[in-house]
């Protein structure tokens, strides 16, 4: 006699997760046991739940812990864009190969630790503890059973990742308001209390100026402004593209 099976339909864009044997098909079949939850059987084939939205048994919602019956069919789905992040405005802890999307989410002025030092384990105690959502490109993280909130970041190139967790978590924008460097806020300062410490270029061709709370360090519109400028308008595109422009709080923009 046949072993009862359960029947699985992934969303598209859940199709990344799953072992390469089982993309090619619209329906991933499985032997049922009568102990296993949907969320078992779910991050079994490879999808954590940190990217999946609804889950629906026989065309009913059901929740990850719901134990499926023999033959039912489920269907898997996506997280909603803008998604509901544990607090608002959504605060971020990201993955040690994730440095250049750091610099980028604070360049645009969202909350986001980073530290290139941490193993896996204190990035999950650190997210957390800060109720901060774990960004990463790294699966296993993200099947922790331990971690309260996560998201995987597409893309590989940071322009395109910062564009990609801005369309999911709509986080309001306060450009250049904090440190790429070490994520502290940014205060206005006067010429005159941070002379010493530029070079003579810098100082005759620039008045504007902010200084880190944390870490002291100086910033000014330089050579590099109309590439942050172009940061800072495809980032405030997608954020009110995603939320709508009733629900996109911005502070003032700083320039750094």
């Amino acid at each position: 006699m046949d072993r009862p099976q359960l029947r699985l339909r992934f969303a598209a864009e859940l199709h990344r997760f799953l072992r390469s044997r089982d993309r090619g098909g619209t329906e991933l079949r499985v032997p049922h046991d009568a102990t296993s939850t949907i969320g078992h059987y779910v991050q079994s084939a490879g999808v954590p739940l940190t990217e999946v939205g609804h889950l629906l048994c026989n065309g009913h919602r059901v929740a990850p812990s719901h134990r499926p019956g023999p033959d039912d069919g489920v269907e898997v789905l996506g997280v909603d864009r803008p998604q509901e992040a544990p607090v608002r405005p959504p605060r971020f802890v990201l993955d040690v190969h994730l440095g250049a999307l750091a610099r980028r989410l604070r360049m645009v002025g969202v909350d986001t630790a980073y530290g290139n030092d941490l193993d896996d384990d204190e990035l999950v105690e650190w997210a957390n503890a800060e109720q901060r959502v774990l960004l990463t490109q790294d699966r296993r993280l993200l099947h922790r059973r331990v971690l309260v909130a996560g998201a995987f970041v597409r893309g590989h190139d940071p322009d395109d990742q910062v564009l990609d967790v801005l369309e999911r978590f709509a986080p309001p924008l306060e450009p250049m308001s904090r440190c790429t460097a070490c994520n502290g806020t940014l205060d206005s300062v006067d010429k005159g209390e941070v002379a010493h410490r530029l070079e003579p270029g810098t100082r005759a061709s620039y008045d504007t100026f902010a200084q880190c709370r944390e870490c002291g360090r100086v910033y000014w519109p330089g050579a590099h402004h109309d590439r942050i400028s172009t940061i800072v308008d495809a980032a405030r595109r997608t954020v009110t593209a995603t939320a709508g422009p009733s629900e996109q709080a911005e502070g003032p923009a700083r320039a750094s």
